[in-house]
């Protein structure tokens, strides 16, 4: 047999009501955690539709759209959750849609794990799910890839429901402050450019996280040590993590290169892991915590980045080197209901309301969160950023509020219009970006 997997309640009747609808076929996506004996699912949201589809459309089905979901969603999900597969809904056999759930599971998988800061370790499970559903009989295929071997052929699976899956999941709190210098290159018209400048350039942060040393509850525990206390059910357990970094051997400051401009990210960010409760042990408490940093931090430069060179294209003068001042947004979350501790987040910047966070939560997630069920606390947004850079001649030299007013991101609520512009959603809580010209 092949790899189990505990699906909470929540998803089955989520997947239940999708076979309700009148659609000849519905993608999705899984969403949970991995580990070494099985995976735990906890949340399914299906693929929203393209405003432009007709119905002449038929039933293709388009890969870039459900893969760039898969990466948007990708981005909202806190260390210990990730996109764990795909699946389809449709009246055909589940035989006709093998092909393209392996198509589409190796295609999420390469465009998530491409924006991966991180190097993959050898407890990493590489098998991703496929589930196929059929909407009459309600009957389920459940298989799996290897998706590092492109050969991989489909293994079979245990797809087992399960009430309160992660009701007694570990959640492990971190805060910790942020100061990065990232370069950025001459020619900023191209997102490819953007992308490899900042992998190059967090290269040595990077590097920083992963060999810091976490402490839990203040108390730096053996990797193999067993977080056993969390196994009690509807029992919520904490740990409040501390990273403590060092020095590398190899400092961003060392290094002399020809660049258009740099990216100074600084402050202090909230991050946040969940853990399984089957026995899990200080070693992923830590690589998990570790990765969502990572994570948080790069999703948010990267993001901006591509903002700006949005606003740059759009400006016509760029031979001045001025100052701007901008707002950034905090990291928001919002409670899976019905799945214990777990959260997923957003990104509000200080000019939205609620309300437009909780329509990102509906048309990325499916989630119909109230503006109530928001946890806002977690980060608070700086007053003023700075930046400099060659930004448009009328933006004025000296920072005021209008100038962050005049430059906020044109930032949408809808994947239609965010996926065509890839829209930024940066922040660092209690944060200040510099955008200085070199």
């Amino acid at each position: 047999m092949g790899r189990g997997y505990i699906v909470d309640d929540a998803v089955e009747e989520y997947l239940s009501k999708l076979c309700e609808q009148k659609a000849s076929q519905i993608t999705g996506l899984l969403i949970g955690q991995s580990s070494a004996q099985r995976d735990f699912v906890v949340m399914a949201t299906r693929t929203p539709q393209r405003e432009e589809s007709t119905a002449s459309a038929g039933n293709s089905l388009d890969k870039d759209w459900v893969t760039e979901h898969a990466r948007q969603v990708s981005r909202m999900l806190p260390g210990g959750l990730s996109v764990l597969g795909v699946f389809i809904i449709s009246d055909t056999d589940a035989k006709d849609t093998q092909t393209t759930l392996r198509q589409l599971v190796f295609a999420v998988e390469n465009l998530i794990s491409s924006e991966y800061l991180w190097s993959p370790s050898d407890d990493d499970v590489t098998d991703c799910v496929t589930l196929h559903v059929n909407s009459k009989t309600r009957k389920t295929l459940c298989r799996t890839f290897d998706v590092k071997d492109p050969k991989s052929m489909a293994k079979p699976a245990d797809w087992k429901y399960q009430s309160g899956v992660c009701s007694s999941w570990i959640t492990v709190l971190c805060c910790l402050n942020v100061d990065i210098v990232v370069p950025l290159p001459e020619n900023r018209s191209s997102t490819e450019n953007m992308d490899e400048c900042l992998k190059e350039g967090l290269k040595a942060w990077t590097q920083k996280i992963e060999n810091g040393i976490c402490l839990l509850d203040g108390k730096k525990l053996l990797d193999d040590t067993e977080l056993t206390t969390g196994q009690r059910r509807n029992v919520k357990q904490t740990y409040t993590a501390q990273l403590l970094l060092t020095s590398c051997e190899h400092r961003v400051t060392d290094v002399v290169q020809r660049c258009g401009g740099s990216v100074s990210v600084r402050g202090a960010i909230h991050s946040r892991a969940y853990l399984h409760s089957n026995k899990p042990k200080a070693k992923l408490a830590e690589k998990l915590l570790k990765r969502d940093v990572l994570s948080t931090v790069a999703t948010r430069v990267q993001m901006l980045l591509e903002e700006l060179m949005i606003a740059e294209q759009e400006s016509s003068v760029r031979d001045k080197k001025q100052t701007a001042q901008f707002s950034l947004p905090r990291r928001v979350f919002c409670p899976v209901k019905g799945s214990g501790p777990v959260c997923v987040c957003d990104y509000q910047f200080s000019y939205e309301e609620l309300s437009e966070a909780t329509e990102r939560l509906k048309e990325m997630l499916d989630i119909d969160a109230a503006e109530e069920d928001l946890d806002t606390s977690q980060e608070i947004t700086a007053e003023t950023v700075q930046s400099g850079e060659d930004m448009h001649s009328d933006v004025a030299a000296e920072p005021t509020v209008e100038t962050a007013e005049e430059l906020k991101p044109k930032r949408s609520n809808y994947i239609g219009v965010a996926m065509a512009t890839a829209v930024a959603l940066l922040a660092t809580a209690a944060s200040m970006l510099y955008l200085n010209d070199i």
